[in-house]
């Protein structure tokens, strides 16, 4: 009988350390979920709403298409899309990116641009991914202030950097095509 309630006793704690473990967790999770993802969802649906309402993406869309008819320009759109100063705004949602993928994809349909351009313009009109998660991913990470005012530069500045390296690497993957 002794041997049983001890089983109990220790079975009654493990279980209850697992369920307070698991409380827990989800908790935290809500929390963050609340404090963190939340606003970023909705800072991203204003931004979308505000691309999509005022025809703004559509206006830089239509700007930027043409540069995809030659490497140099896809290089150029990469580094456009790429400044640091627009890829947290051009990210959320990827507007830009959905409407220029558009008028390219109905450009290589009629032929009007070579396919082997396909691939590098995916990364010419790419550059700003993550972009607008980064704040949002290091808050996740509780980062500290610091790291912070560090790592957003850093990483939007990379991204500046291996964009267009991105289109000359796609660029060359597609010769033959």
């Amino acid at each position: 009988m002794e041997a049983l309630t001890s089983f109990l006793t220790r079975f009654g704690r493990i279980m209850g350390g697992l369920v307070g473990t698991m409380f827990q967790a989800g908790r935290e999770s809500v929390d963050q979920v609340w404090k963190n993802i939340l606003p970023f969802l909705a800072f991203v649906a204003v931004v979308v709403g505000i691309m999509n309402g005022t025809g703004l993406g559509t206006w830089i869309a239509q700007l930027l298409a043409p540069l995809a008819g030659s490497i140099w320009g896809l290089l150029l759109l990469s580094l456009i899309i790429g400044l640091p100063v627009l890829s947290p705004l051009l990210g959320p949602g990827a507007v830009i990116a959905q409407i220029i993928g558009t008028l390219l994809g109905t450009l290589f349909a009629s032929k009007a641009l070579p396919l082997s351009a396909a691939l590098p313009a995916l990364f010419a009109i790419n550059p700003q991914v993550g972009c607008d998660f980064i704040p949002v991913g290091l808050a996740l990470g509780e980062a500290e202030p610091e790291t912070v005012e560090v790592g957003v530069p850093a990483v939007l500045f990379s991204r500046l950097i291996t964009g267009p390296i991105a289109v000359v690497l796609a660029f060359l993957a597609s010769l033959g095509m």
